[in-house]
């Protein structure tokens, strides 16, 4: 019981010093470990349908492998158990297949919206979710305008779910699994700045080919997942409505005026969860 209260309260105190030295404390200068985004180019007219992506994905994660068929004009979702998926959709330009994942936001929203920093921006630019951090509010889930993160109802111990882009992967100096996996090279993997070159390259060079826009340049603040499509980006399943500023921006007057109470709560509730999860730990291995 005293390890639990400790580790309760060392996590608001921590919270109340942070408060009371401000923004300062321990933060990093902006030219300091400086690293571009990280993303992924998704090119619709080279996609196979083959779905080798949705397989490694699976795979490489530990998910059960997909086994519903891909069917034209059938719109399949993300799900906790599955990060990626592929879609065929009927287009005035024809069959087209795209991929959906986590967006992977220059500023996300569900990061902005997460209590306890569970939901986190790296610095090379994958969106990751971190279990030890969470407290299961599940405002991630509701803040995302492209409507990712999953959470596992079914599960004793729930997680989110969503595509981290294979963090782990890039870290070690690899490409996401996704990436490496695809036959018709429809993803190719870099930095947003090369991204972005090569897509309009390619743009310029095949006019016809193209929709004149790369979905993901702008589109909720610019993301690290950014699309050429051969038909409308809304006739392909993309919510053309989006604004383009990012979403935290909305939220950035009423963070600049919040009330402490409202700083020190979140800790203040993991504390509880961390307690409280310790406990119950603690009491089954006295029962064992």
């Amino acid at each position: 019981m005293n390890f639990d209260r400790r580790n309760f309260f060392k996590t608001v105190c921590v919270a109340g010093a942070t408060l009371a030295v401000g923004s300062s404390f321990g933060a990093a200068k902006p030219e300091e470990n400086a690293i571009e985004f990280q993303g992924v180019l998704y090119d619709s007219t080279r996609c196979l349908g083959c779905r080798a992506c949705e397989r490694v994905c699976a795979k490489a994660h530990k998910q059960p492998e997909p086994k519903d068929e891909l069917k034209a004009g059938v719109i399949r979702k993300t799900s906790e158990k599955q990060r990626s998926v592929i879609n065929n959709y009927v287009t005035s330009k024809g069959e087209v297949f795209v991929k959906k994942q986590c967006m992977h936001c220059n500023e996300p929203a569900c990061a902005a919206a997460c209590l306890t920093q569970a939901m986190y921006k790296t610095k090379e630019g994958p969106v990751i979710w971190r279990g030890k951090k969470c407290m299961g509010c599940r405002y991630c889930m509701v803040s995302c305008p492209f409507d990712v993160p999953k959470f596992e109802y079914h599960s004793a111990n729930p997680k989110i779910e969503k595509c981290d882009m294979c963090y782990d992967r890039i870290k070690a100096g690899k490409i996401p699994a996704c990436a490496e996996a695809c036959p018709g090279d429809a993803l190719t993997f870099g930095t947003r700045r090369e991204l972005i070159a090569e897509a309009r390259k390619r743009i310029f060079e095949n006019p016809k080919d193209y929709v004149d826009q790369i979905w993901g340049e702008q589109v909720a603040g610019g993301t690290g997942w950014l699309y050429l499509s051969s038909a409308p980006f809304n006739e392909v399943g993309f919510n053309t409505r989006l604004q383009n500023s990012s979403y935290p921006e909305l939220s950035k007057g009423f963070l600049y005026t919040v009330p402490s109470v409202f700083v020190l709560l979140p800790p203040l509730l993991l504390g509880i969860h961390e307690a409280t999860k310790n406990r119950n730990h603690s009491n089954d291995d006295e029962n064992e």
